[in-house]
């Protein structure tokens, strides 16, 4: 068993959970109330800006020239994806600017940029995994389980579901699985750990998002 393939069964539960959330399942019959998207785009618009920093981090890092050269080119795809945010989906919907990162996604970029700074590489690169590779699965679901008709959300689903994307999770996990095979139990044991938590906080991303979680106010 490949390390990403143990990976996975030990994040199957979440990933269920992630399917089965009203946030996906609305998402994909297309009654997803609008001002939930709204938030969910604000805030994946200052995530993939942060998220862009980490891999690009990881890829100055990284042991082998051609990982190094594959997570520049991640980070550059995150960022170009952010800027089509604002030409695109953000005029489609409403949105004016990503505003400040609320909890959930402060809390993720956080935890992906210090684990991409400090943790061996071989963690960070496990750390960011699951923007790929979870991204990618609930595309498909969404893409294969949606019902006919028009869905105001069809152009977001069509970008996960594409193959554009599916060459860089690809790519991604290959990557991950040849530095795990290459490394200590130890370093894999972190790696699961990473990928583990990254995953958790995937699925309280849309969480907040669904459930508009802010900042509360003090003072």
């Amino acid at each position: 068993m490949t390390w990403s393939e143990y990976a996975w069964v030990a994040i199957e539960p979440i990933y269920q959970s992630i399917i089965a959330m009203p946030f996906i399942t609305e998402l994909q019959d297309g009654t997803l109330p609008i001002e939930k998207f709204q938030f969910y785009m604000a805030q994946d618009s200052g995530y993939l800006e942060h998220f862009g920093r980490a891999l690009a981090l990881i890829g100055a890092r990284a042991h082998d020239t051609d990982d190094v050269l594959a997570f520049l080119r991640f980070g550059e795809g995150a960022i170009v994806v952010e800027k089509a945010l604002h030409e695109s989906y953000f005029n489609d919907f409403g949105v004016a600017e990503h505003g400040m990162l609320e909890p959930a996604c402060h809390h993720y970029v956080h935890y992906l940029k210090s684990t991409a700074a400090l943790a061996p590489v071989e963690v960070a690169m496990a750390a960011v995994l699951p923007c790929f590779w979870i991204y990618k699965k609930v595309g498909d679901y969404i893409y294969a389980h949606q019902h006919a008709g028009d869905n105001p959300y069809q152009r977001w689903i069509d970008t996960y579901a594409g193959e554009d994307f599916a060459i860089s999770v690809r790519q991604a996990i290959a990557i991950c699985d040849r530095v795990a095979a290459a490394t200590t139990d130890s370093v894999r044991e972190r790696m699961t750990e990473a990928f583990i938590t990254a995953s958790r906080l995937e699925y309280r991303f849309w969480d907040s998002a669904y459930r508009l979680v802010r900042w509360q106010s003090v003072g």
